[in-house]
């Protein structure tokens, strides 16, 4: 047959392996710029956060901070989200494969009240990482960052947080 058209077995191997080899390169780049998305997302969301716990102490909260004292909750997201201050996805504690936790301390007369929230990775290996960093926010509004791979599975406390490097140093 002279006029045979189509392509030929060799032909098409060639393109499938052409697009296997696209394929590699381009996924893990995809998948690293998911998670520095998410990472990204994660901060913004810390900083709204702040700003939204910052006003709520001068406006509805009289003074006092967002949350129940002593419990690392959503309590805080929850009277935040209801003082209008943050959306419906951030009060739900979890943004972007990040969750976000938090506590407080009410003021005495010699310490003043303080806040911090944490955004945790929700999976922090693998394939499926949602993250490779927790970070956190002191009351102070400075952002800090944990990369320790051995950390990244439990949420910050406030000492340890306060230690961490600032994200403006990275």
């Amino acid at each position: 047959m002279k006029n045979a058209h189509g392509f030929s077995l060799i032909e098409l191997l060639i393109v499938i392996v052409i697009i296997g080899i696209v394929a590699a390169i381009a996924i893990p780049n995809l998948i690293s710029s998911r998670r520095a998305a998410n990472e990204g997302s994660a901060l913004s969301a810390l900083r709204t956060i702040h700003g939204a716990d910052m006003g709520f102490a001068a406006t509805a909260g009289a003074g006092r901070y967002a949350g129940t004292p002593g419990s690392v909750d959503a309590s805080g997201l929850a009277e935040l989200h209801t003082a209008h201050l943050i959306d419906d996805v951030l009060a739900a504690g979890r943004k972007s494969g990040y969750s976000f936790v938090g506590d407080l301390t009410v003021a005495t007369p010699t310490v003043p009240a303080t806040f911090f929230f944490s955004a945790n990775p929700e999976n922090a290996s693998g394939i499926l990482a949602t993250g490779s960093k927790r970070y956190g926010v002191l009351t102070d509004g400075v952002l800090r960052v944990d990369t320790s791979p051995a950390n990244l599975s439990s949420p910050f406390d406030a000492p340890t947080l306060a230690a961490a490097t600032p994200v403006n140093n990275l």
